[in-house]
């Protein structure tokens, strides 16, 4: 469930809040074949079922940088901010792959809003994010998000 907040005063009061986790999503062959085409990363860890299953982890495995993508329609599940002119990525802070993605498994986002900064114009939120895998012992993705909101 999302957390709504309007404007940037809302917004500055979450320093530090729990934001919650998203829904579960399935990494499908179908996404992860998408993904490949639009980056032009057609390594056969991801995109050949068959020799993948032979492979170190018994099944394709979904692109790191796809489980990253991924982290803002989830992080949208968690937080949204009304009220603001315009929303941007503005990096990552830290980024890790501790656990790959098989092909059919369902993850989801926990995050927390550790920091709200003034910027010109706006604010800069950072925000701890947790890619967690369905059943898995590691997480998919560990990051530090930075985002901009502009009144």
């Amino acid at each position: 469930m999302s957390i709504t907040v309007n404007g940037l005063d809302e917004l500055k009061k979450l320093a530090g809040t729990d934001l919650g986790t998203s829904e579960w999503i399935e990494v499908t062959q179908e996404r992860i074949d998408t993904f490949a085409d639009a980056t032009g990363d057609h390594q056969w860890i991801h995109v050949d079922p068959q020799r993948a299953a032979e492979g170190p982890f018994g099944a394709p495995i979904a692109h790191g940088y796809l489980t990253l993508s991924l982290f803002i329609p989830l992080f949208t599940e968690l937080l949204d901010v009304q009220g603001v002119t315009t929303k941007v990525n503005y990096g990552l802070n830290k980024v890790r792959f501790p656990s790959p993605v098989k092909v059919g498994s369902r993850i989801r986002l926990s995050g927390r809003l550790a920091e709200v900064e003034d910027v010109p114009g706006g604010v800069q939120i950072t925000v701890d994010g947790t890619i967690e895998i369905e059943g898995g012992a590691k997480p998919a993705a560990v990051l530090q998000s930075l985002s901009r909101f502009y009144a």
